[in-house]
C-alpha cells in the first residue's frame, strides 16, 4: 500500500517539477540562476550561516527537487550530487545546471534506496532542504539512510517545517492543531491542484500523501543509527506562505506570523555528524 502512497506523490512532483522550473517567471524563477552567476536559493542562503565553510566537500543533496539549492550548494564550493524520485525534477535539475554551466551531477532514485544507487560512506555532507520529510513514511528507514551515505566524522545539515506547523489546519480559524504530530503508519490524504508558488497551469495529479512525526523521534531515529546532535535549532520563520493570510514576508525571503510570532516554531534546522 505504501508504494501506491509513493507513487501518487510522484506522480504529483513530475507535475510540479515541470510547472516550477518554468523560464517565465512563475514557478522557481529559475532563470535567476542562468542570468547570474553568483545567484543563491533563499533557503540556502538562510543556511548559510549554520552550514560554515562546504568549499571541497563531497555533498549528496537528497529529495533536490529541481535543483536550486543544489545548484546554490555549489555555488558554495560544495561536490555535490542531487537525488530525486521524480524523472522530471531530475531532468529539469540537469537542464539548469548545464545551462547555468555548473558541474553537478544528478540522480534519479526514491530516497529510501539512495544508499543503493550511490556510494556507502562516501559524503561529507548530506543535505536536506525544506519540505523533504513529510514526503517519507518512516523517520528510522531515511535515519539509517543518511548514515549509510555519511563517511565517519560526516554531516548531516537539514532544516525542514516544523512538526508543530504540519500538526496546524490553516483553514480553522486561529492557530489550530488539528492533525497528527507523531508518525502515523497511515499518511494524511490531499486532494488539491494548487502548488506553494505561482504557476502558470493547475495540477492534474492532484492527490498526495504525507507523514509528520515530532521532533523527539527525528533526533531518536538519528541518535540510533550513530549521529551526534551537534545542533538543534527552532526558528520562528519558513521559506513559504505556510499559514495563508496570516504571515508576514520578511526582507530575507522568510514568513513569520504577522502577530506573535514568537509563539510557536514554524522551522528548525539539525546539524548531525556520523560518530560510528
Amino acid at each position: 500500500m505504501t508504494s501506491d502512497f509513493i507513487d501518487a506523490n510522484r506522480a504529483n512532483w513530475d507535475e510540479r517539477a515541470t510547472l516550477h522550473a518554468a523560464r517565465d517567471g512563475s514557478g522557481y524563477g529559475v532563470q535567476r540562476y542562468v542570468d547570474d552567476a553568483e545567484a543563491l536559493s533563499d533557503v540556502v542562503r538562510f543556511d548559510a550561516p549554520l552550514l560554515g565553510d562546504i568549499a571541497g566537500k563531497r555533498t549528496v543533496h537528497l529529495q533536490c527537487h529541481i535543483g536550486t539549492d543544489t545548484l546554490s550548494l555549489a555555488r558554495l564550493g560544495a561536490r555535490v550530487t542531487g537525488l530525486d524520485f521524480s524523472e522530471n525534477a531530475v531532468t529539469e535539475a540537469r537542464r539548469l545546471a548545464d545551462e547555468a554551466g555548473a558541474d553537478v551531477e544528478f540522480v534519479q532514485s526514491d530516497v529510501r534506496k539512495a544508499a543503493e544507487v550511490l556510494p556507502h560512506g562516501a559524503f561529507d555532507l548530506v543535505y536536506t532542504g525544506i519540505g523533504a520529510l513529510c514526503w517519507l513514511p518512516s523517520i528510522d528507514e531515511w535515519a539509517g539512510v543518511v548514515a549509510d551515505l555519511l563517511t565517519p566524522g560526516g554531516t548531516l545539515h537539514i532544516r525542514e517545517g516544523h512538526p508543530v506547523l504540519w500538526s496546524m489546519n490553516e483553514t480553522l480559524p486561529g492557530l489550530t492543531l488539528a492533525f497528527p504530530y507523531f508518525e502515523q503508519p497511515v499518511p494524511l490524504e490531499w486532494d488539491d491542484d494548487s502548488t506553494y508558488v505561482e504557476v502558470s497551469a493547475p495540477l492534474t495529479s492532484t492527490r498526495t500523501y504525507e507523514w509528520n512525526r515530532g521532533l523527539g523521534e527525528i533526533v531518536t531515529a538519528l541518535l540510533s543509527h550513530g549521529l551526534r546532535i551537534d545542533a538543534l535549532i527552532e526558528h520562528d520563520s519558513v521559506p513559504w506562505e505556510a499559514l495563508p493570510g496570516r504571515m508576514t514576508l520578511r526582507a530575507d525571503g522568510e514568513y513569520a506570523l504577522s502577530e506573535q510570532p514568537s509563539v510557536m516554531p514554524l522551522s528548525y534546522t539539525i546539524r548531525a555528524t556520523k560518530v560510528r
